[in-house]
């Protein structure tokens, strides 16, 4: 049998990927079927958050409970589960910050935490599901300017305590919060365990220290703090006082055949739908600490040491049970078992991954 020129090419190149692609394990997974068992009467929207307490809770913020025209509706719900998936309660139920969900979180003492990138605001709830902390203001109802948040270029100066479509917010051991902020400012910033507003850095673009929509953020038991710049298709990390100390990429090939969870193939080698563009960061408790991240396109999630080598990866984009479809969030209560939250797929699925060796 005779090869055309392209075969040759095709094989060569396909041989290429699985040579590389060798080097760094693929990770085998199972779905756990039908987790979360919610109400006949109530439905997950775009699934953005999911976070897990202490006791093995399940958080998720969905973008579900949807009233309003289909541009500027309110579409926030924060739902909480059992262990065993059944469903508990909701929490903050026609909360005024409700808007546009993006991200919760879960602090060592069970507060839950949520990022609205609609109302621009942070919320603290405690574990009775009372708020107890707010961060940033949305706009008033009542002004004549309220109106979507514009993108100019240059955007207009960031202003103290305020955010403009906030994404997310972790701690560091002293209790310090930092929030990413996020598609318009492009920075993050800092504050006490009281709630007082004690710095922020970055500003948009490319360089060490700067950003392209910081869209998830996370602490290590060291107090390095690592930010999602998905834009510029890497994580950074920091210090606490914003020194930047490295960046990771993710730099894994993709095969000829991937395909993307929406639309068409993607071309382009940088922004929010390159492979290894950052959605998502989740390290593992201590003391063998790992971090997890996730891309649209291929779809897939990666497993890093907190240095940034690669450790393994899985998943491709799809519908069907075990396939990703644009995870917004993970948390990682260990590193055999995470929860996904997904925004194409309207749920959350409880993965459980295989021991790598």
């Amino acid at each position: 049998m005779r090869l055309s020129l392209f075969s040759i090419c095709f094989l060569l190149i396909t041989n290429s990927l699985s040579a590389q692609q060798s080097q760094v394990p693929e990770i085998r997974y199972h779905s756990v079927p039908d987790f979360l068992k919610l109400p006949a009467d109530l439905h997950l929207g775009e699934a953005v958050g999911v976070a897990v307490n202490s006791k093995g809770h399940v958080f998720v913020f969905s973008r579900g409970n949807t009233t309003g025209p289909a541009y500027g509706a309110a579409s926030a719900n924060l739902l909480e589960f059992a262990p065993d998936g059944k469903f508990l309660r909701e929490i903050g139920y026609n909360l005024y910050a409700w808007s546009f969900a993006h991200s919760v979180r879960i602090d060592k003492e069970d507060n839950i935490w949520v990022a609205d990138k609609g109302s621009d605001m942070v919320i603290k709830f405690n574990p009775q599901g009372r708020v107890v902390m707010v961060f940033g203001r949305k706009q008033e109802a009542s002004d004549e300017g309220t109106e979507p948040l514009k993108h100019p270029k240059p955007p207009l100066p960031p202003v103290d305590g305020m955010f403009r479509q906030v994404t997310d917010m972790a701690w560091d051991s002293a209790g310090n919060t930092y929030i990413s902020d996020g598609y318009i400012n492009s920075r993050v910033a800092k504050a006490d365990k009281n709630g007082v507003w004690l710095k922020s850095w970055g500003e948009p673009g490319d360089q060490p220290g700067q950003f392209n929509t910081p869209h998830n953020i996370g602490v290590d038991a060291h107090d390095n703090i690592y930010v999602a710049d998905r834009g510029n298709r890497r994580i950074q990390v920091f210090d606490t006082e914003g020194k930047f100390l490295r960046q990771i990429t993710i730099d894994l090939p993709i095969g000829p055949n991937a395909r993307p969870a929406i639309g068409n193939r993607p071309t382009q080698t940088t922004g929010t739908m390159s492979p290894g563009a950052p959605w998502t960061i989740c390290i593992t408790p201590p003391p063998n600490q790992v971090l997890f991240t996730s891309d649209a396109f291929p779809g897939r999630i990666y497993k890093l040491s907190l240095d940034g080598k690669l450790l393994g990866w899985f998943g491709q984009a799809g519908k069907q049970p075990g396939d990703l479809g644009w995870v917004h969030e993970i948390a990682c209560p260990s590193q055999n078992e995470l929860y996904v939250a997904e925004i194409l797929n309207w749920r959350v699925q409880k993965l459980t991954l295989e021991p790598t060796h």
